[in-house]
């Protein structure tokens, strides 16, 4: 960290989780490479014990197993090491402002401490890749193309600029797919357990369960039956189309098979 002045201790750390909801989903994997002003640098390693099942989803991500924590301790009983790990140190990592540090302040709430990041310098590496390297349409004709897009936000000079774009891409990548479903895949790659194309809802063997919110992993046949004010809420509120037309169904008792949804 020698271009980067430092006022304290700068932890750069990394989360492995069950999932990605605060809320539910529990730290696996948790490194901490904390650099100090003076160029040091201390490694803190926590293999942890989510007590919830790790979903495959999430291990195909990270390639962690049940098996591989069912021996390890449970957050609660690292939480005071964890916390002087952090302890006057400044944060960074990727992404940590919308996944990372929530994570670990739900972690710390659980188990009743309070991990305050008000007085904590924050630098989040995401979105300096984002503020420096532009990910939009003018960007992408200029890396692609070699061109300016002088007709910036013009719906048919838009239009050509993608096309253009895209067979540009197809021709830098010779592993990009040339068949239009293998792309689609390619672009939207998709759960076998997503009932619907964004995974709102997901299968739990021939049940359909939800698979957000405050109600994940809850049976949506049991929702339907005992809960009609969360459905009209759902139906209410800005869910893609086929997540609507799969709840609307349900009240009327009608089920898609797992097989017409894969």
């Amino acid at each position: 960290m020698s271009k980067l002045k430092l006022y304290r201790p700068l932890a750069m750390f990394d989360i492995e989780a069950t999932g990605t909801n605060p809320q539910t989903d529990r730290i696996i994997d948790l490194a901490i490479i904390l650099a100090q002003p003076d160029g040091k640098q201390k490694t803190h390693e926590f293999r942890l014990n989510p007590g919830i099942p790790i979903p495959a989803e999430a291990t195909a991500v990270h390639g962690i197993y049940d098996k591989d924590v069912s021996d390890c301790p449970h957050f609660k009983d690292k939480a005071r090491e964890i916390e002087a790990a952090f302890a006057n140190a400044d944060l960074a990592g990727f992404n940590l402002l919308r996944f990372d540090i929530p994570m670990l302040i739900e972690e710390f709430m659980r188990v009743g401490i309070e991990f305050d990041i008000t007085e904590r310098r924050v630098v989040d590496v995401q979105r300096i890749f984002h503020k420096k390297e532009p990910r939009d349409l003018t960007a992408a004709l200029s890396f692609y193309c070699q061109e300016m897009h002088l007709g910036a936000h013009g719906a048919l000079p838009d239009a050509d600029a993608t096309l253009r774009v895209l067979e540009a891409q197809l021709e830098r990548y010779p592993d990009l797919p040339g068949d239009v479903g293998e792309l689609d895949t390619f672009c939207n790659p998709r759960d076998p357990t997503w009932v619907d194309r964004e995974g709102r809802l997901k299968w739990s063997g021939d049940d359909i369960v939800l698979n957000f919110g405050k109600k994940k992993g809850e049976s949506l046949k049991a929702i339907v039956r005992e809960d009609p004010g969360f459905v009209k809420w759902m139906l209410r509120s800005n869910f893609p189309r086929d997540v609507k037309t799969i709840i609307e169904d349900a009240q009327r008792g009608v089920w898609p098979k797992p097989s017409e949804t894969a």
